[in-house]
């Protein structure tokens, strides 16, 4: 029964699965609660993913030349004021400081929520020439916003995130490094967690406060909602002049500097966990996996198991990423452990197996076993591993595809939000009333108006009937 125990635990995803999403987050040891309400604690497997995430995406950012910088925390409320949109888009979620060293401070200061202002200030500063542009900063951060609910990775009241932002020349300059970011964390979404997203503009109503445009990549979770996963704005010349960002131009003229903000936040952990997790646990892509590969020892105490386990880590899984579970604790415990952390391959090695020069892999997004020669382990396990990160994103991009309906009436369209879970395209007119009346009838929103497969399905709006303008997918999301 105690080997059993640990997957036993996770209520299952079809019977409830907000719970399973809980279970699953505290079985795998991902975070815990703090005694700060609405604040959570990363332990060493929660934070190891987000090490990974941040890594990886870092090296895409460098790639496209962005550098990395650090603002300060605290914003003073009269910086705050300057963009009327943007503060007043924050400031149900702004935490402030109005006490420092015992004594009333003389302007209340604000517990950054995003940076677009702090940055603005530096750029005022920084810039005075076309030959000052563009500047392509990040950040890596935490942000805090006042969330009235919370959710273990998906929504906190501090979350870690990086936001990005540059500043150019031009409005078209801008508009590229826009559409180039919300590319970047497409293909890592794809390449590196294993999940495919729809990538589309947001309606007026969803964009960022401030913001000229505002693109988004959607993406399905296991339960048919959205997980908006990453976010670009273009901000135009609005936070320029607000924030007296000018240049003098080619023409020797003054100009308004065009700005961009884009980021991602530890919501992607939650996102892992969704699209990939089972029963059993977490099921970790390869890509952004702690550890790739656990080697379980059979009957360790047996002359030259566990040598024989050390040898093969050193030498045949030389640059991958893998752990001995020289514990002393069951095989059948080891393994349910492995499969609640989502590891994404067990080697099972014993005295029968080092006796016939095999042992047998398990992998953890399908639970298939086979026997492998240990001379072998070296030129076939990089490769396992490739195959496991393709074949996760294969069932992930085919359950967003069977996923998505179309709908044409709007009774049709609220039977299928009520009935099925996932996304369904249909016609907008482009009026906000449209969205609100949608949203009280649902509880889907508009997650975007789509890049691809954009094409109108009918020429009326799915709510009010009048001309449509817009192909818009719409979903419950989190």
């Amino acid at each position: 029964m105690a080997d059993k125990k640990m997957v036993e635990q996770v209520t299952s995803m079809d019977e409830d699965f907000a719970k399973w999403y809980t279970d699953v987050v505290k079985k795998a040891e991902l975070m815990d609660y703090s005694s700060v309400k609405g604040c959570m604690i990363f332990l060493p497997a929660g934070y190891a993913l987000w090490e990974n995430i941040q890594g990886l995406l870092d090296k895409r950012f460098k790639a496209t030349g962005v550098e990395n910088v650090y603002m300060p925390l605290f914003i003073p409320e009269s910086l705050l004021q300057k963009e009327k949109d943007h503060v007043e888009g924050f400031a149900p979620e702004v935490a402030w400081v109005t006490e420092g060293g015992g004594e009333k401070l003389e302007e209340r200061i604000c517990v950054r929520p995003t940076s677009e202002t702090l940055f603005c200030d530096l750029y005022r500063n920084l810039i005075h020439s076309y030959r000052d542009l563009p500047r392509i900063y990040n950040q890596w951060c935490s942000v805090v916003r006042w969330e009235k609910t919370t959710r273990p990775f998906l929504r906190s009241r501090e979350f870690l995130w990086q936001e990005g932002h540059t500043v150019h020349e031009t409005l078209e300059d801008a508009e590229e490094r826009t559409k180039q970011m919300l590319n970047v964390y497409a293909d890592f979404l794809k390449e590196d967690l294993a999940i495919p997203t729809i990538k589309g503009k947001k309606t007026e109503k969803e964009r960022f406060a401030g913001a000229v445009s505002t693109y988004t990549i959607e993406a399905m979770m296991h339960d048919g909602k959205a997980l908006q996963s990453g976010t670009s704005h273009n901000f135009g010349d609005g936070f320029a002049k607000a924030y007296g960002i000018e240049y003098t131009g080619r023409d020797n003229k003054q100009h308004n500097a065009f700005q961009t903000s884009w980021g991602v936040s530890t919501r992607l952990i939650g996102a892992l966990i969704m699209v990939h997790g089972d029963n059993d646990g977490l099921v970790l892509p390869p890509h952004i996996a702690p550890v790739q590969a656990v080697i379980v020892p059979i009957q360790q105490q047996k002359e030259g198991v566990l040598d024989t386990c050390r040898k093969t880590a050193e030498e045949s899984l030389a640059g991958i990423r893998v752990k001995i579970d020289d514990s002393e604790r069951s095989p059948g415990f080891k393994f349910a452990e492995q499969e609640m952390r989502g590891f994404p391959l067990r080697i099972e090695i014993g005295p029968r197996d080092i006796a016939n020069g095999e042992c047998v892999v398990v992998r953890r997004d399908t639970h298939e076993k086979e026997t492998v020669k240990l001379d072998a382990l070296k030129s076939y396990i990089p490769e396992l591993l490739e195959r496991i990160q393709g074949d996760m994103y294969d069932r992930a991009k085919k359950h967003l595809d069977s996923s998505i309906y179309e709908a044409v009436e709007y009774e049709e369209f609220k039977k299928i939000l009520d009935e099925k879970p996932g996304f369904v395209r249909a016609m907008w007119c482009g009026e906000q009333e449209c969205e609100d009346i949608i949203k009280a009838d649902t509880t889907a929103t508009s997650r975007c108006m789509p890049f691809e497969g954009s094409d109108p399905i009918s020429d009326k709006c799915i709510c009010c009937g009048k001309p449509a303008k817009h192909l818009v997918i719409w979903g419950k999301a989190y």
